[in-house]
């Protein structure tokens, strides 16, 4: 069970922020959290790894509700996935996993909705094969905002950010036993 959460409000400015040190791998990474959004049609900026506007990587739900991932290097996209999907329940709570291995000759940045690999699409962008990114690097990240202008509105939990692995749904959660549909929690303190 997940005991707490944080609630942003875009109109309050608040944010967590931290600087990463050097990373084990800087090809290889996963970010996972539980959200429950509390506006809609927002720009609502929930992770960011950046340098400045024309280097940084944005974890975001964009105005039309589509969940959006992207990394810019050098003012050009090195990566972007943009679901089709559009998250609009203000009352549920959504796990997202988004991992990512550029080691792979088909470099493959995945999105897993309550344990559910996304597959479908708005944009789709990968990085090419070893190309580092602005994920995992030894620069500013913000959560709950993008460091600068753009906040978000939402309650957050289980925020994990790994470095030089790719998870997969069952590292962070479960189907439960007996409500076969519920995706639930689990205990993430063994991740490294």
């Amino acid at each position: 069970d997940v005991a707490n959460s944080l609630r942003f409000n875009g109109a309050s400015d608040d944010s967590l922020n931290r600087t990463l040190g050097t990373p084990t791998n800087n090809l290889k990474w996963s970010i996972s959290f539980w959200i429950k959004r509390t506006e809609l049609a927002v720009e609502d900026a929930i992770m960011t790894s950046n340098t400045n506007a024309q280097n940084r990587g944005m974890v975001l739900f964009r105005t039309n509700d589509q969940l959006d991932i992207l990394d810019i290097q050098s003012d050009s996209f090195a990566m972007q996935k943009t679901t089709n999907r559009k998250f609009r329940d203000t009352s549920a709570w959504y796990s997202i996993l988004i991992s990512s291995d550029a080691t792979l000759s088909s470099p493959a940045t995945k999105i897993y909705v309550n344990g559910v690999e996304e597959t479908s699409f708005a944009t789709t962008n990968e990085y090419t094969q070893n190309q580092a990114n602005k994920w995992n690097s030894a620069i500013s990240n913000h959560i709950g905002n993008d460091g600068s202008a753009r906040d978000g509105s939402y309650y957050l939990a289980e925020f994990v950010f790994v470095d030089g692995q790719v998870l997969s749904p069952t590292d962070i959660g479960e189907f439960d036993s007996d409500s076969p549909n519920i995706w639930k929690p689990i205990d993430v303190s063994g991740l490294t």
